[in-house]
């Protein structure tokens, strides 16, 4: 009996090691994303980010994410974000991963109307997650498709958004 426990230690040990060797170092994504903004009436901004995460583990990275959006909702509208924080990640299911995060940071929006440019800026939270789905073999990329809450807080205002987004993932080195 003793010697089944150990095997199933072992077994259960090495199963977990091997596991961990599949979590990547690193990974690099790029894509294109959309936010709406209901600001009275709604409008659509579109643009694209990039994040980079580094695996602590096979569950917890930390993320910073990019990003810049454009649109017309009767000026030119034009926003960059850059947030930060943990994703935690379920890595078990195969090619499919699902995660979660939440960042903060800040957000830049520039309207420029009839040549003149107003700019301000906002503290900035993100929540929500996505999935990555394994697209080759050895697990180097991935697409990402993802939904997030964004929250943009400046002058004592909150203006909510949804930001959808779509992209590639190239992940680097396997921890192990």
């Amino acid at each position: 009996m003793k010697k089944l426990i150990l095997v199933a230690i072992l077994f259960t040990v090495s199963a977990t090691v091997a596991h961990a060797e599949d979590t990547p170092v690193a990974d690099v994504a790029v894509g294109y994303g959309f936010i709406e903004v209901p600001q009275g009436f709604t409008f659509m901004m579109h643009g694209g980010s990039g994040a980079v995460a580094v695996n602590v583990n096979d569950w917890l990275g930390i993320v910073g994410d990019f990003g810049v959006y454009h649109g017309h909702p009767g000026v030119s509208l034009t926003a960059e974000t850059y947030t930060f924080g943990p994703r935690f990640s379920l890595r078990q299911l195969g090619r499919f991963t699902p995660f979660t995060q939440f960042l903060i940071g800040g957000q830049h929006a520039s309207a420029v109307t009839t040549g003149f440019t107003d700019a301000s800026n906002a503290f900035t939270i993100v929540a929500g997650g996505g999935f990555d789905i394994g697209l080759d073999g050895r697990g180097r990329f991935a697409l990402r498709p993802q939904m997030e809450y964004f929250g943009f807080r400046a002058n004592g205002v909150t203006t909510t958004t949804a930001r959808l987004s779509v992209g590639i993932v190239f992940r680097i080195g396997k921890k192990g």
